[in-house]
């Protein structure tokens, strides 16, 4: 127990970046910090129904980061058993604080302190392509998931012909190669760098006409910041400049960084034993649930 948080693994593992960059941007993803249903909205379309079905329903949340779907799951009237490999439990502990249905530990998916069978729906989003092996931790899951519950996950997509290839060899792969390399301060600082220099690029070619499209494309192509003026413009400019600071300090310093195809999440859903599977193209590349037969 550390600060008040149960702790089965130590901090400083692969995913110390990640636990970095969420206890440095703790509330940037919250809706309830940004005033919108952006998370929720997300959340809603991988579940494939609406939160409020989850009222009374025992969650496992694998990989809670600091909380952004969390604080969902709660208000849903959800019993929320969070978990996550980082530091990034102290951040979720904090947004969440004072939700009696609540607890958050520092665990390794593969190897959680809790039952199997023991979860109406076990929740990981955003994660399971950051782990060292994505079958592995889809087994390790869907071994938690109650006879008749449900595993909602997502993952990478791959990128297919030209695309594959130019992905391997564009500045944002390149600094990565670089970047996980470096102590998770350093990286940080340097993501922070690289972002403050190339925003407000960014941000000038963000007007209309087909001209300016077409050159933001292109230079969105070549940059290793990622920005959301397109995807979420109800942000603000600041809380867009946050959001671009944080999601490019995640694309550049994940230390694993895996992709598949619908066919492969598919396979390894049904090699779980998982069924009634849907897996859909959609939001960050696959998005897929399935249940476990009764």
């Amino acid at each position: 127990m550390v600060g008040e948080i149960p702790r089965f693994v130590p901090s400083d593992g692969y995913a110390a970046a990640f636990g970095r960059q969420w206890l440095t941007y703790r509330r940037t993803q919250l809706d309830s910090e940004t005033g919108t249903a952006i998370s929720r909205t997300r959340l809603e379309r991988c579940l494939g129904a609406p939160l409020a079905s989850l009222r009374g329903r025992s969650v496992l949340e694998a990989g809670c980061g600091a909380g952004r779907f969390t604080e969902l799951l709660l208000g849903a009237g959800a019993r929320v058993f969070a978990c996550d490999l980082s530091r990034a439990v102290e951040a979720n502990r904090e947004n969440c604080r004072g939700w009696a249905e609540h607890f958050v530990c520092q665990a390794d998916i593969l190897d959680l302190p809790v039952a199997d069978a023991a979860f109406d729906l076990v929740l990981c989003l955003g994660v399971i392509q950051h782990t060292p092996d994505p079958e592995a931790t889809i087994h390790a899951l869907a071994a938690k998931v109650k006879p008749g519950g449900r595993l909602v996950i997502d993952h990478y997509a791959t990128p297919h012909g030209a695309a594959r290839i130019a992905a391997r060899l564009m500045p944002r792969a390149l600094l990565r190669q670089a970047l996980i390399r470096m102590p998770p301060a350093a990286a940080t600082r340097a993501a922070s760098a690289i972002t403050a220099a190339l925003l407000p690029l960014h941000r000038l070619l963000w007007r209309p006409g087909a001209a300016a499209r077409a050159a933001r494309r292109m230079f969105r192509a070549a940059s290793p910041v990622l920005d959301h003026y397109d995807r979420h413009p109800e942000l603000g400019r600041s809380r867009l400049a946050e959001w671009a600071r944080l999601d490019t300090h995640d694309a550049l310093t994940d230390r694993y960084k895996h992709f598949r195809d619908a066919g492969q999440i598919r396979a390894a859903l049904e090699s779980a034993g998982l069924s009634a599977i849907d897996v859909a193209e959609a939001g960050n590349g696959i998005e897929a649930r399935a249940t476990r037969s009764g």
